[in-house]
C-alpha cells in the first residue's frame, strides 16, 4: 500500500517440478483479470490527469501502469526468459520504486515530470510485457515454472495495491482542481441511518497471529505465533462522519490533552481543523470531495482521510482507544472478506448495515482501520533473499499497522492476517477508525 505499494511473499507455496496444466491456467486468468483491471481503472482519465503528480507521496497513474509492468519484466521476463528483450532502454531506471539492488532510480518526488513516454506508449509497454509473460506461462520448462510461479503471484498482489493507490493518488489530484471534477460523475449512495453504537467483547488470552494457512500472503504476515490478550471490547461499527462533527463542534482539534506530541505539532503546523478533502459550506454545512466529485457529507457513512494523529485523539475523547492489530485480526479470523470493497465499485465509504450480534460489522471494506500497534516484525520474521526482500523488512520503522481493507480495496487482496502500514501523519488514503476498549473482568 504507502507511498508506493510494497509486497513481499513468505515463497510458501511449494510448487513442485510437475506443476499441473491448471495452476498455470489459474494465474494465466489471474494476470488477464489484473492487467485488464488496471487498464479498466485508468480508463475514465485524461492523458493530462495520467501524468500529473499531486504531492511526493503520490504518483501519477502512468507511472503505476508503467511500474507494474516493470515489476514483471525485472524480476520474471529478464531472469526466466530466454532472448528476452527491454521494451526500452532507460525505463529500469524510470520505473524502479525503491530497490536498491535492482540499481539507480528516477527521484520519485519528480515522476510528474515525466511528459514522456507518452501515455500511449506506456500502454504499448504494458501489452509487450502482457505478450511475453503469456508466452512464459504457456512455455516454461517446469523447473522455470516452479520458480516462476511464486513471483507471478506476488506480481499479481503488488499490481492490485497499485490499483488502490492509483485511485488513491487521483482522488488527491483532482481534489486540487478548484472545479472539484469526479472520477466518474455518480451521485453517492442514498444516505443510510447510523447504527447503534455497540460493543462486541471478547475474552483475551493467548491466540495465534498471522498467516498460517495456505494461499499467498506478504512475508510481513507471517510467522504465525501465538500473543496473549488482555480482554477487550470492539465497536460494532467503524466511527461515523455524524460522530466527528460532534468531535470537532467539542474542540475537539483545539485540545492539546487529547493529542500526542508529534500530533499536536503536527494539527498546529498544519493548520487541520477536519478530516482531508472536508470544506465547510456558506450554509455550514460540510461537504467532502471523493472519487465521485464534492457531495454533501453523510453523517451516517464511515469518517475517512484521517491520519492516525487524528483517529488517537478522537478515541482519547470518546473515552476509548485505538485497537491493537491482533484484536482486529480475532475479530476478522473466520468471517467472509465481503463489505464495501472495490467490486461493490461504490468508491466512497458506506454507513454500516446489517446485524452487529456476532460479530462487529464493517470488518472489511469501506476504510482501512488504524491501530495502535507499531509495524515491525513479527518473533522469526526474515525478509526473503534477492531484490524483492526490500519490500517489507526495511520499512518496519515510525510507521503503524491498518487493517480490513476500503472502498478502493481490491477483494483478493485482502485476509485477515493483511497488513497495511503508513505514517502517522498521512491521511490521503481511505484511512479511519474503529473503537476499542479494555475490559475489567466480568465485561463493561
Amino acid at each position: 500500500m504507502p507511498q508506493t505499494a510494497r509486497a513481499s511473499t513468505s515463497f510458501a507455496p511449494d510448487f513442485p517440478p510437475q506443476a499441473a496444466a491448471a495452476e498455470r491456467e489459474r494465474l494465466l486468468d489471474a494476470f488477464h483479470d489484473v492487467r485488464a483491471r488496471s487498464d479498466a481503472l485508468a480508463a475514465p482519465l485524461s492523458p493530462e490527469d495520467m501524468t500529473a503528480q499531486s504531492m511526493e507521496d503520490a504518483s501519477p497513474t502512468k507511472w503505476h501502469l508503467a511500474h507494474t509492468s516493470w515489476f514483471f519484466e525485472t524480476f520474471i521476463l529478464r531472469a526466466l526468459q530466454p532472448g528476452y528483450r527491454d521494451f526500452r532502454p532507460g525505463y529500469n531506471y524510470l520505473f524502479n520504486s525503491y530497490y536498491e539492488a535492482v540499481g539507480k532510480r528516477h527521484a520519485r518526488p519528480r515522476r510528474g515530470l515525466l511528459t514522456r513516454p507518452s501515455v500511449e506508449e506506456v500502454r504499448a509497454y504494458r501489452r509487450h510485457v502482457d505478450a511475453a509473460m503469456k508466452a512464459l506461462v504457456h512455455d516454461a520448462p517446469d523447473d522455470v515454472w516452479a520458480a516462476m510461479a511464486p513471483l507471478l503471484e506476488l506480481g499479481l498482489h503488488h499490481e492490485m495495491q497499485h490499483q488502490e493507490l492509483l485511485l488513491t493518488d487521483i482522488l488527491h489530484l483532482l481534489a486540487q482542481n478548484p472545479l472539484n471534477p469526479a472520477y466518474r460523475e455518480a451521485a453517492p449512495g442514498p444516505g443510510g441511518q447510523s447504527l447503534p453504537l455497540t460493543w462486541w467483547e471478547h475474552g483475551g488470552g493467548i491466540v495465534g497471529t498471522g498467516h498460517a494457512g495456505e494461499g499467498f500472503a506478504f512475508d510481513c504476515e507471517g510467522p504465525h505465533h501465538e500473543v496473549l490478550l488482555q480482554p477487550f471490547a470492539l465497536a460494532s461499527r467503524l466511527v461515523t462522519n455524524g460522530e466527528w462533527l460532534e468531535f470537532m463542534a467539542d474542540g475537539g482539534y483545539d485540545d492539546p490533552a487529547l493529542w500526542l506530541s508529534d500530533g499536536w505539532a503536527t494539527v498546529q503546523r498544519e493548520g487541520w481543523r477536519a478530516p482531508l478533502y472536508w470544506e465547510q459550506e456558506d450554509d455550514g454545512g460540510w461537504s467532502a470531495m471523493s472519487l465521485l466529485g464534492r457531495h454533501a457529507l453523510d453523517p451516517a457513512a464511515a469518517v475517512c482521510h484521517v491520519s492516525l494523529f487524528e483517529a488517537d485523539a478522537f478515541a482519547r475523547w470518546a473515552g476509548a482507544r485505538l485497537p491493537r492489530e491482533a484484536e482486529l485480526e480475532v475479530a476478522a479470523a473466520g468471517r467472509p472478506i465481503a463489505g464495501n470493497l472495490l467490486s461493490r465499485d461504490a468508491l466512497v465509504p458506506q454507513p454500516a448495515q446489517g446485524d452487529a450480534g456476532k460479530a462487529p460489522l464493517q470488518l472489511y471494506g469501506d476504510v482501512w482501520e488504524w491501530t495502535q500497534s507499531a509495524y515491525s516484525s513479527y518473533p522469526g520474521f526474515r525478509a526473503p533473499e534477492g531484490a524483492v526482500g526490500e519490500y517489507n523488512g526495511k520499512f518496519m520503522c515510525n510507521q503503524f499497522v491498518l487493517r480490513g481493507g476500503s472502498c478502493v480495496t481490491p477483494d483478493a487482496q485482502l485476509r485477515p492476517s493483511y497488513r497495511n502500514f503508513f505514517y502517522p501523519h498521512q491521511r490521503w488514503q481511505f484511512t479511519g477508525l474503529r473503537l476499542a476498549k479494555d475490559l475489567a473482568a466480568g465485561g463493561l
